[in-house]
């Protein structure tokens, strides 16, 4: 209980910030701008090498990551087969896909593991399944339905390599995987440069709540609810029912799985958002009510499994 709403309770007071700098307009007409621009090229890339650059890459051969992996495509193809069917478009149902599946393991997953399950490890197999898999596959989306994907094929299959947020990933796991010793003079300034990430997403976020109808509101209130009843309804009762039915989980196992898949949407992903210009209020939206909605949901889990 402490754990859930200590993780909330800092994730709040900083989007209050930016909240409070975007109506006071302290950081100038382009403030939001460039804290989005700042994390998605240069802050997050350096968080996600130095992270992944660290990390014990086997922890992602268990059971408990395909769990993670069957309940995140299973949200996500809901909410694709429905984007197809009201043909929302690629960039918008991507998006919406992500904010259905995508849970936020850093930033708030991180305290509520320490403090709800006991071991901040347990969410490394999430973190690298989104990291590794997720989002490379989901910005090679965008990027080539974004008009960036035209020329010669070759060109195309590259696109990629030519995402900060892929290459920073992927370079980290090259880094794990052949065990170099990065020293300290490269690494130290990287993790400098890595801290800034999630401060920047969050009061970016806050910034943009300024002037902002009400969440769940306008034409994207249907996306935007679907993806919220996914992500704080769908994606953990999925996992209960892998772990439980087919992979026989129980016990504190079966909490790790159903906790980590009722984490909210990220906050990373309205950066995803903003950058591509695609999506925006969708991932807004959904990144806000997602996050309120899990409260008494994890609370709940908690309770029942705990």
């Amino acid at each position: 209980m402490q754990g859930v709403l200590s993780g909330f309770a800092v994730i709040a007071i900083v989007i209050c910030v930016g909240y409070v700098l975007g109506r006071g307009g302290h950081l100038g007409e382009h403030g939001r701008e460039v804290l989005t621009k700042l994390a998605f090229h240069v802050a997050s890339p350096a968080l996600l090498f130095t992270m992944l650059a660290r990390a014990d890459l086997s922890v992602i051969f268990s059971s408990r990551l395909l769990v993670t992996a069957l309940s995140t495509a299973a949200a996500a193809g809901v909410f694709v087969a429905v984007g197809i069917v009201r043909r929302w478009g690629v960039g918008t149902t991507t998006i919406g896909a992500l904010c259905s599946s995508y849970v936020n393991s850093g930033n708030l997953g991180i305290p509520i593991a320490v403090y709800v399950l006991g071991d901040a490890s347990l969410v490394a197999p999430v973190l690298l399944f989104q990291l590794i898999g997720v989002t490379p596959v989901a910005l090679t989306i965008l990027d080539l339905s974004g008009g960036g994907a035209k020329g010669p094929l070759w060109r195309r299959l590259l696109t990629p390599l030519r995402n900060p947020i892929a290459v920073g990933s992927l370079a980290g796991v090259t880094v794990s995987a052949t065990g170099l010793s990065i020293p300290g003079p490269v690494m130290d300034p990287l993790t400098l440069i890595g801290n800034m990430s999630v401060p920047a997403v969050l009061l970016a976020f806050g910034i943009s709540l300024c002037g902002s109808t009400l969440p769940g509101r306008g034409p994207d209130r249907f996306p935007v609810l679907l993806s919220v009843a996914l992500k704080s309804v769908g994606q953990p009762a999925a996992a209960w029912a892998l772990a439980v039915g087919v992979f026989g989980l129980h016990g504190a196992r079966l909490l790790d799985v159903v906790v980590t898949s009722a984490l909210p949407a990220a906050q990373n992903l309205f950066t995803y958002a903003s950058s591509y210009g695609v999506g925006e209020r969708l991932a807004r939206d959904s990144i806000l009510l997602s996050t309120m909605a899990s409260v008494p949901v994890l609370v709940v889990i908690a309770a029942l499994l705990g």
